[in-house]
């Protein structure tokens, strides 16, 4: 599951320039995307682009609601950067990973002919493009993000495991739930919107 491919036939190009590339082309063009910007046995710039994701998102965090950083690194400055190396090194990779393992074995039960499991981890990784902007407290942007990232995750396994959409939206549910409803809050900003709304 983590082996990487220098120069894949098909496969994403590296670097910055790249990264930024892939998040505009997810958002506005995702069915191309995924037919064309997944390639087999290249994970690396999927991990990159996922790292890149959950930094923005937790960035953004910090910045907008400075209560949100962790305290128990000294200073708020201190926190701030050891947490999000926290989260680039360790809890990204292995959230994507898991996730990953988690949406293979749905796939197994539900879609008999599949993609490998390196296709899967591109998808749930690419599929995260919406929570980079996820940051800010801001209920509407973040439940919008968030169900926009649940739908590219069923995009994107449709399109790569060449599956229906019923499959695909079974499929992918639970992992939705736990990326975009727990990991990015969407489920809080939800939850909110719904209080909100209810006063009103």
């Amino acid at each position: 599951m983590t082996t990487w491919v220098e120069n894949p036939e098909g496969g994403r190009a590296r670097g910055p320039a790249a990264v930024a590339r892939a998040w505009a082309e997810v958002l506005v063009r995702p069915t191309r995307f995924f037919r064309t910007g997944v390639a087999p046995g290249d994970q690396a710039p999927g991990l990159v682009f996922a790292v890149c994701v959950a930094v923005c998102f937790a960035g953004g965090r910090f910045l907008f609601a400075p209560a949100t950083i962790p305290t128990a690194f000294g200073g708020p400055g201190v926190s701030a950067v050891v947490s999000l190396l926290f989260v680039a090194v360790f809890l990204a990779p292995a959230a994507l990973h898991l996730t990953a393992a988690l949406q293979t074995v749905l796939l197994i039960a539900l879609v008999r002919d599949r993609a490998g499991i390196s296709e899967t981890v591109q998808v749930v990784a690419y599929a995260s493009a919406p929570c980079a902007l996820a940051g800010p407290p801001v209920p509407e942007l973040r439940a919008a993000c968030a169900l926009y990232g649940a739908g590219l995750l069923a995009l994107g396994i449709r399109e790569v495991h060449a599956t229906s959409s019923e499959r695909a939206v079974a499929a992918t549910a639970v992992p939705a739930a736990l990326v975009f409803g727990y990991g990015f809050r969407g489920f809080d900003a939800a939850a909110t919107l719904l209080t909100r709304w209810y006063i009103i």
